[in-house]
């Protein structure tokens, strides 16, 4: 989960309010002193974090809640809402083809963001060009041609040209009109007039809908300095922050970014390509605050490669047909949709509460395990569980690099999921729902 202590503590704020007594002025001093230690440790602005604290004490205070609303659930809203507040307004990205230059400072992960943003692009069934015009490092070309062919782009580079301008004119000769363009440029230890220069020349070249700004997590508060000074000088449309994995200053730079005026677009969560995330301040804060997002839950399993497969597994599972078929499906389907930690905060009330750390790596560990296992089954044994005797066990065992206690282990959790299920579907209420959903013919008998 993207920024966990900050959001351990603000789940701790909110569980501290649930079981205190009377919403009085001693619980709310002890509230407003736990938010801005966690705002603080997060390394978001002092002042910031003042300021916010501030205000949720006075509209505690002075603001009465809504017919209907408790004090306690009124308080949860306000600190949701002040939180939100200062992560900035959501901006609209249209996904079309258009034309996007992307811009930063060296070592910010330019590159890696071009390749993330040309399969963000892709998965939603728009075509991609990348152009490599980063004319002083080529290593940064290589780069880009290697994810380009890993995200199926189209790429570009002119290793012998030294004009990032000229390069950008030949991709846009080459390329069909349909495609999204992504310009990767150079970066510079520091804004300098050279850099600048360069960027407002391609920048004519380009034409470009969009000019992101590519920054790391880790500059912390200066990230905001470094969003504004580009803004001023070109004229940047939104921001990319990457490296929000596990990042100690992730507070300080999305907090300092959106206060500088420059909107965040994407976060980077991850270094896999798929590791891109639309940045939705709303939906950010549900899920720091353990509240969910179930939306962008829905959006990950649309995107799966094989979507039917996976609805298949589930309608199984709920009518009594289950098989280690359909459970290497959903496995599968989980590895798509990201890591289990990330997965588990999109669910609400949940986000790691009822998980630590170590258990949920425990059980990503296992999840592979047990993905590596079923590979190593046959289509018939996959079809029927029932063929998997001692001499199959130890086969598979072997195949999948296991231990035949791991494979044992799995079979028992194969059968206490299909158990629960079909112990679930003997309830008449359920029967009759899922008749209604899948006909009556897939619901089991009684």
């Amino acid at each position: 989960m993207v920024l966990d202590s900050l959001g351990k503590s603000l789940r701790g704020v909110l569980q501290k309010i649930a079981r205190g007594g009377a919403v009085d002025e001693a619980l709310l001093a002890e509230v407003v002193r736990d938010i801005q230690r966690a705002l603080l440790q997060a390394d978001v602005n002092v002042q910031l974090a003042l300021d916010l604290t501030q205000r949720v004490r006075r509209r505690a205070t002075q603001e009465k809640p809504p017919a209907g609303a408790s004090l306690r659930d009124f308080l949860v809203r306000i600190i949701y809402e002040e939180i939100r507040g200062i992560l900035g307004k959501d901006r609209p990205f249209e996904l079309k083809p258009k034309r996007i230059l992307l811009a930063g400072l060296f070592g910010q992960g330019k590159t890696t963001t071009a390749g993330k943003l040309a399969r963000y692009f892709q998965k939603r069934g728009v075509r991609v060009g990348l152009v490599a015009a980063d004319v002083h490092r080529p290593a940064a070309v290589d780069q880009l041609e290697q994810l380009a062919a890993k995200v199926g782009a189209e790429f570009y580079c002119n290793r012998g040209e030294r004009r990032a301008e000229v390069i950008v004119r030949e991709a846009l000769a080459k390329f069909p009109p349909h495609l999204a363009v992504i310009v990767d440029t150079a970066g510079r230890s520091g804004i300098d007039a050279d850099l600048i220069a360069e960027l407002q020349r391609v920048r004519a070249e380009l034409q470009p809908d969009e000019v992101l700004l590519v920054l790391d997590a880790a500059m912390g508060q200066t990230a905001g300095r470094s969003a504004e000074a580009f803004h001023k000088a070109a004229q940047i449309t939104g921001v990319i922050l990457t490296k929000l994995d596990g990042s100690a200053k992730g507070g300080g730079a999305l907090s300092a970014v959106a206060v500088s005026g420059a909107p965040i677009l994407f976060i980077g969560t991850g270094e896999h390509l798929d590791e891109l995330e639309r940045f939705d301040p709303t939906r950010f804060v549900s899920r720091l605050l353990g509240m969910g997002d179930i939306q962008t839950l829905l959006e990950r399993f649309e995107e799966l490669s094989d979507k039917e497969a996976a609805e298949t597994a589930a309608k199984n599972l709920m009518s009594g047909k289950f098989t280690l078929r359909d459970m290497r499906s959903q496995l599968a389907s989980i590895g798509e949709m990201g890591s289990f930690a990330k997965l588990l905060s999109m669910f609400p009330t949940m986000g790691g509460a009822k998980m630590d750390e170590k258990q949920m790596d425990q059980t990503q560990v296992r999840l592979r395990r047990y993905r590596a296992i079923l590979d190593s089954m046959t289509p018939d044994e996959l079809t029927d569980a029932a063929l998997i005797k001692s001499e199959r066990l130890h086969r598979i065992a072997r195949g999948s690099g296991q231990r035949p206690q791991e494979v044992r282990g799995l079979l028992k959790q194969y059968e206490t999921t299909r158990k629960a299920a079909h112990g679930l579907v003997s309830n008449r209420r359920l029967r009759r729902q899922l008749e209604k959903q899948f006909g009556s013919g897939d619901a089991p008998a009684e």
